[in-house]
């Protein structure tokens, strides 16, 4: 878990999952209870984290059912998905910090045309 706010990153890795198109449309994704044992914090973290999702139209949740992604998740292009997959094979390779390759990437983003 990075030293950010938990369940800031917990909805960072599953947007993150959906908008790559990792998690498809209609799969379910695992339960709070679950997700938050896994990651060692408390269920209320997690349980914010899916509704930020929720409240982003990422994912809708209903009782029995479980949280499921939206048939209209925003996904990226396949395109873009393959560059971001080499950005990172690549900044692994050359042992670059996570954060300082997402910092490099943001600010590409903001001053691009």
């Amino acid at each position: 878990m990075s030293e950010q706010n938990p369940s800031v990153t917990i909805y960072q890795q599953f947007r993150g999952l959906i908008v790559s198109g990792q998690l498809g449309s209609g799969e379910r994704l695992p339960t709070v209870r679950q997700v938050a044992q896994d990651l060692g914090v408390a269920p209320g973290t997690a349980a914010k984290a899916f509704k930020q999702l929720e409240s982003d139209g990422l994912v809708v949740s209903r009782t029995g059912a479980g949280t499921r992604v939206t048939e209209n998740a925003a996904l990226l292009p396949g395109a873009v998905v393959a560059q971001i997959r080499q950005l990172v094979a690549a900044s692994k390779r050359a042992d670059a910090r996570e954060d300082d390759v997402i910092a490099a990437l943001r600010t590409a983003w903001n001053t691009a045309p």
